[in-house]
């Protein structure tokens, strides 16, 4: 976090760092509770929505389309409410390491109609849910290790999944990013959309690819930027580096 905001004095990451863990926390206590309280007719009392009319339209044409987002806010709740309002959304996940833990998550994940797609084989399915128009969501925040393609975030080289952008390119799908931010200390949260790729945008870049993964995650930065206080930085983002790159804080947040 200090490398990331430079600017910013000790006192400012102190706060913001236990910010972020009291987000975290909070975050355990809204999967609890988001079932019991969150319906059709009230979702008004817990949510609001910013500038994402036009993505809520092209998810429910159901010609297909991949949501991304990060490890930021309750970014549960999206899956949970797109599934509760019947879209036809598959989200990509890894079982937790404790299984009790984890057969809660997926129960709560599953409960209103959202499927969960393991992340292993998940590469196998992709041009399937896609053949049926499905939503395909990805949190796509964490280091990608060495094989990774390696962009810019927060001002340093960061190993990034290739999946949101081979499943792009294969299947010629817009990608949304976007965001669940809570509002203050409430059950309270915005869903707002950052950025709205298209393929044309790609048709013409020298390596579509590579261009894909910056922007995805230069859409990440900016909604991070926004309110750094809800983004989980205890995760070891910048991990892996470049082949050939020297730098004695190379693997430190």
């Amino acid at each position: 976090m200090r490398a990331s905001f430079p600017e910013k004095d000790e006192k400012w990451h102190q706060e913001v760092g236990v910010r972020s863990f009291e987000q975290l926390a909070m975050l355990a206590v809204d999967v609890i509770f988001t079932p019991k309280l969150v319906r059709k007719d009230n979702w008004r009392q817990y949510s609001r929505f910013k500038k994402a009319e036009r993505i809520k339209w092209m998810c429910k044409e159901e010609k297909g389309i991949i949501l991304a987002g990060a490890h930021y806010g309750n970014f549960e709740l999206i899956g949970y409410m797109m599934g509760l309002f019947g879209f036809k959304i598959y989200s990509i996940a890894r079982p937790l390491d404790n299984p009790f833990i984890s057969k809660y998550l997926y129960g709560v994940r599953e409960a209103k109609g959202q499927k969960i797609i393991d992340k292993k084989g998940a590469a196998e399915l992709f041009g399937k849910v896609a053949s049926i128009g499905a939503t395909v969501g990805f949190i796509a925040d964490q280091d990608a290790g060495p094989k990774g393609i390696f962009v810019d975030f927060f001002g340093r080289k960061a190993s990034t999944y290739k999946s949101i952008g081979l499943l792009a390119l294969t299947e010629n799908l817009p990608i949304g990013i976007g965001y669940v931010r809570r509002i203050d200390n409430r059950f309270f949260f915005e869903i707002g959309l950052t950025r709205l790729i298209m393929p044309q945008e790609w048709a013409d870049k020298k390596d579509p690819l590579l261009w894909i993964t910056q922007e995805y995650t230069k859409a990440f930065e900016t909604f991070i930027r926004e309110d750094p206080t809800q983004y989980w930085w205890l995760h070891r983002r910048w991990k892996h580096r470049p082949k050939g790159e020297v730098t004695p804080t190379a693997g430190g947040n």
